[in-house]
């Protein structure tokens, strides 16, 4: 990885500030399944805070897209991961005492958690100079990929010694070091007249399909999202268990996925393809061999190796699709793009979790995973035919 910007102080802050929001974003969902383990809390409100979280998260993103572009974006990450910080011991405190106050912070925290990646996303573009960016942006989804492949086993070991309510808390810590730690971007002057929270964010939009690779490429990753990654978190608990009649491979296909992903940052970090987007959007294509492998009748050796050729390449997509808005977007509109993208991208996914398992039990579980995994070939292989597509820049 090139060391010129990761020696640059400013990057430094904000990349741990990054890190510790994304920990603090993953902790959560597993520390409150660690509670229903110990009876800390019961399986419904495990649900309805997972449901909160995600419900406060969708509709923080279009907000803090517009208060980012209309001020300091570092004042909404602060404003944001406070409001989290807050909200954590709050989620700890409810936990078998008030299932309300549970899932209220949850919702709080949620929003605060999809407050913070539009502003983040604009933010490094502030702090990092272009040309710097794919690898800053592949330095942070590093981070975030390793704490994913260390932290449940740190947690679960601090479990046997902390109380998990003690754990839900110390999340806040984190969101405080996120709140604090990014430094100010440079160069960007406050708007003074805003012509109203809607007209804003159309103007984002605008803005948006202003890139018809960025709409190609949005509308693959939404489907890919929303069908394969949908049906593979919801099938392959069910395959692991009836097919090869053990956790065993659940477990190692998800520690594949997350080490593959660290392989293709790592790659990508030094990689300067001459199209980038025609290798990002191949990349997500690969997702199909994850629901293919769960359909076929094929060795759990195949199913793990599946897993890791898939982390691979969903971050040769998303390092050079981060990079590239950064790029191509006007700076002043970056933080609503950003929220547009991440609005469709992540908005789906609990839809397609919703569909997935009903329509398993109505047509079968390999009916489901074959069209998952020719909607995950197909929908890249189409975002190439647009305009811009092969390298992910807009004509001027």
């Amino acid at each position: 990885m090139r060391s010129s910007v990761l020696r640059d102080p400013a990057f430094l802050r904000l990349w741990v500030g990054t890190t510790a929001s994304g920990l603090a974003t993953w902790s959560l969902p597993f520390l409150l399944g660690l509670a229903v383990l110990d009876r800390t809390l019961d399986g419904a409100g495990l649900g309805l805070a997972l449901a909160a979280r995600t419900v406060g998260f969708l509709a923080a993103v279009p907000v803090a897209g517009v208060l980012a572009d209309r001020y300091s974006r570092r004042d909404v990450v602060g404003a944001s991961s406070a409001a989290a910080a807050v909200a954590s011991p709050l989620v700890a405190w409810g936990m078998g005492t008030s299932t309300a106050l549970v899932v209220l912070a949850a919702a709080v925290v949620g929003a605060g958690q999809g407050a913070c990646r539009p502003a983040f996303q604009a933010l490094t573009a502030e702090v990092v100079a272009a040309e710097q960016r794919q690898t800053a942006n592949a330095a942070t989804t590093i981070a975030v990929r390793v704490s994913t492949l260390v932290g449940p086993s740190a947690a679960a070991l601090a479990a046997l010694v902390v109380d998990t309510r003690t754990l839900v808390a110390c999340t806040g810590a984190l969101w405080l070091v996120a709140a604090l730690l990014p430094p100010r971007g440079a160069g960007r002057a406050e708007r003074t007249e805003h012509v109203g929270f809607h007209r804003e964010f159309a103007e984002g939009l605008g803005e948006a399909r202003r890139h018809p690779w960025f709409v190609s490429g949005l509308g693959a990753l939404t489907a890919v999202i929303a069908t394969g990654y949908s049906a593979t978190g919801v099938a392959l608990p069910l395959v692991s268990r009836d097919r090869y009649d053990s956790e065993v491979v659940l477990a190692a296909a998800t520690t594949a996925y997350t080490a593959g992903a660290l392989v293709g940052a790592f790659l990508i970090a030094r990689w300067r393809p001459a199209a980038p987007g025609r290798v990002a959007l191949l990349g997500l294509a690969v997702y199909a061999v994850a629901p293919l492998a769960l359909w076929l009748p094929v060795p759990a050796a195949v199913v793990v190796a599946a897993y890791a050729v898939t982390g691979v390449g969903i971050e040769l997509f998303n390092v050079p699709w981060f990079t590239a808005v950064q790029r191509e977007v006007e700076p002043r509109l970056l933080a609503r793009v950003s929220s547009v993208d991440f609005l469709f991208s992540y908005g789906l996914a609990p839809l397609g979790l919703a569909l997935i398992a009903p329509a398993m039990a109505g047509i079968g579980t390999g009916p489901v995973l074959a069209a998952c995994a020719g909607v995950c070939l197909v929908a890249p292989l189409l975002a190439l035919l647009a305009p811009g597509a092969a390298r992910f820049a807009t004509a001027r």
